[in-house]
């Protein structure tokens, strides 16, 4: 029984037995050499994910001590201390459905390394909640660091049952007698390299020029990033039923934009002076942008829909699963144009102890993927940056800012195709309270006594700085930030983004740049969400000598300190079905387990 809702948990994600130890896991080798798992729980949570004696058994059975764990989960989500695996534990914490401060994939990627070159024997076992999002992000960071493509896992018993039996069957086929004898003068023999290439040559379609030329087979073995995550899609997922498509491993947006940024970096085509190891630029301000306005296209939601995610909300509010009250939405949110962004990023001081760090590891080739020789021989050590809960016992990304629109003119109607385009710009507080008291108007919602903080993750009252001025908000073009929109208190989706890989460069001073995303390039656009259609956010070059928007003194309830709140999980799958669309209810509940 235990077994079935362990496999009902994991979901379209592969699953490994060993008949020796007689244990089924969420486990997949992505290579002989990296594994990725599910969290290893203990107690209730255990019936449902890989139990964590049973996680232990399993590597030391196969790999002795010669295995290291990656855990990528908060201490606020799940914990243990490291003696369970014998003190072969590095944590890099990052919020779950997230993507993390970007310094997290160089120094995951150099340490994975540095532990696997020590001995052939090594593996690297990298986990988070479910095993999917923030570790197949990480494998695919450290598999991008190699200097050749990786492949699938060589060795027998690193294949799973599915696998063995596929190429038992092949080999079975090959070892029928076909129906014409070999001629006299032809003698058989064992395969060259070269009938393999030629064979390999043969097996594909022919291009527009004639058959396909040796020169692109050999470009498959070179690294990129679309091999590197196909080949963990399909070590990692399964298809949900016969005939269907493998679901993306690595499947939010955001997590694989910054696969893409690493993908830069290692090739040495990253923005001008990011990450910059000359004294000179280092002293510098960092280079800074506008960020003046985001133009967002959706498509009108009927009345019944609208009525359907109103219940829907009630239910949330109504229930201790859905722990926000701003998660109620209203029809007339959407009519009054109460469409608004919330701006966040990682703690600063976090990200800025990370890049220190990236920066002292950083191979002296130049090499992102390889940490320096010597880099640890110091008092302080990389490894224990997360030795304590200092950066994740509470929430790590923080509001600072807000957009939204302003006066009429903010929404344009396009009556013959139902769809609405709504102009959102910086938001002072003046402007802020304007939205805001509208809002509370919509739902017969007053603010709480004394102004106290609802949840900073979701609510109309989390605390922002104030922006002074016009123009647009100042952001630090090297630094994450997350955009996170709603309609009236309804979330309706967010996507992480770095200003400087999409800006023109060299800069100029006023040059405009245009970041434009479909709806599958947001995360979670689920619910509501699914009726965007795209959007586009307008940044410019500005001085050096800009204030840059900061988070203001942290404040918050206890649900909002402990990082609670996100609209995903229940909520979002609830949201789904309001909306009508048992897939996108399927998807979220995938994604809350992501």
């Amino acid at each position: 029984m235990t077994d079935f809702v362990r496999r009902l948990v994991s979901g379209n994600k592969a699953r490994f037995k060993d008949g020796d130890l007689d244990v089924d896991l969420d486990l997949a080798y992505i290579t002989d050499r990296v594994i990725v798992m599910g969290y290893p729980a203990t107690g209730i949570e255990g019936f449902y994910r890989n139990r964590r004696e049973d996680a232990k058994r399993f590597l030391e059975h196969r790999h002795g001590k010669n295995y290291w764990v990656f855990n990528f989960c908060p201490v606020r989500e799940n914990s243990y201390p490291d003696s369970v695996f014998d003190g072969r534990v590095s944590r890099y914490p990052f919020p779950d459905h997230h993507a993390p401060p970007l310094a997290i994939l160089a120094l995951v990627a150099r340490e994975i390394r540095e532990w696997l070159d020590g001995s052939p024997e090594r593996v690297a076992v990298l986990h988070c909640k479910a095993g999917k999002g923030r570790s197949g992000t990480m494998a695919c960071a450290y598999l991008l660091s190699l200097e050749f493509a990786p492949s699938r896992p060589q060795l027998e018993r690193n294949k799973d049952t599915t696998e063995r039996a596929i190429e038992r069957a092949k080999e079975l086929m090959n070892t029928m007698p076909t129906d014409d004898a070999l001629p006299e003068n032809e003698i058989s023999r064992d395969p060259s390299e070269e009938d393999l290439v030629k064979v390999e040559l043969s097996s594909k379609s022919p291009g527009p020029d004639g058959p396909v030329k040796t020169e692109s087979v050999k470009s498959e073995t070179t690294n990129s990033l679309s091999r590197v995550l196909d080949l963990h899609t399909s070590r990692r997922m399964i298809s949900s039923s016969p005939g269907k498509n493998v679901k993306p491993g690595v499947s939010i947006p955001s997590q694989r934009r910054w696969l893409y940024y690493w993908s830069l970096l290692l090739a040495h085509q990253e923005p001008p002076g990011f990450w910059s190891l000359d004294p000179k630029i280092q002293s510098q301000p960092p280079p800074k942008v506008q960020l003046t306005q985001v133009k967002l296209r959706t498509r009108q939601l009927s009345g019944v829909k609208y009525n359907l995610v109103k219940a829907a909300n009630a239910l949330i509010d109504s229930t201790s699963l859905g722990r926000i009250s701003s998660m109620r939405a209203n029809a007339t949110a959407q009519s009054k144009g109460q469409i608004w962004i919330s701006l966040a990023r990682y703690d600063d001081d976090l990200v800025g102890t990370l890049e220190k760090w990236e920066k002292r590891t950083r191979n002296e080739d130049g090499n992102m993927g390889k940490r320096r020789n010597g880099s640890e021989n110091r008092d302080e050590h990389i490894e224990d940056l997360f030795k304590t809960d200092k950066w994740d016992k509470a929430k790590m990304v923080r509001s600072f800012a807000r957009l939204g629109g302003v006066g009429d003119a903010s929404v344009q109607q396009e009556d013959a195709t139902k769809v609405s385009t709504h102009i959102l710009s910086p938001l002072s507080n003046d402007n802020w309270e304007s939205i805001r008291h509208n809002i509370e108007e919509d739902e017969g919602k007053a603010a709480p006594p004394g102004g106290d903080v609802v949840s900073e993750e979701t609510s109309l009252y989390d605390v922002t700085r104030a922006l002074n001025g016009g123009g647009g908000i100042v952001l630090n073009a090297n630094r994450d930030v997350r955009a996170k929109l709603y309609m009236g208190q309804v979330f309706m989706g967010w996507f992480w983004f770095i200003p400087t890989f999409h800006m023109q460069h060299p800069r100029s001073a006023g040059a405009v740049t245009t970041l434009r995303l479909s709806r599958k390039e947001l995360d979670f656009p689920l619910g509501i969400g699914s009726n965007i259609i795209d959007l586009e956010v307008t940044m410019e070059w500005c001085s050096e000598s800009a204030d840059v928007v900061e988070p203001p003194v942290r404040q918050g309830s206890p649900e909002s300190q402990a990082g609670e709140g996100e609209p995903t999980g229940f909520a979002a799958t609830v949201q789904a079905i309001a909306t009508g669309n048992p897939r996108e209810a399927v998807e979220a509940k995938e994604a809350a387990e992501g």
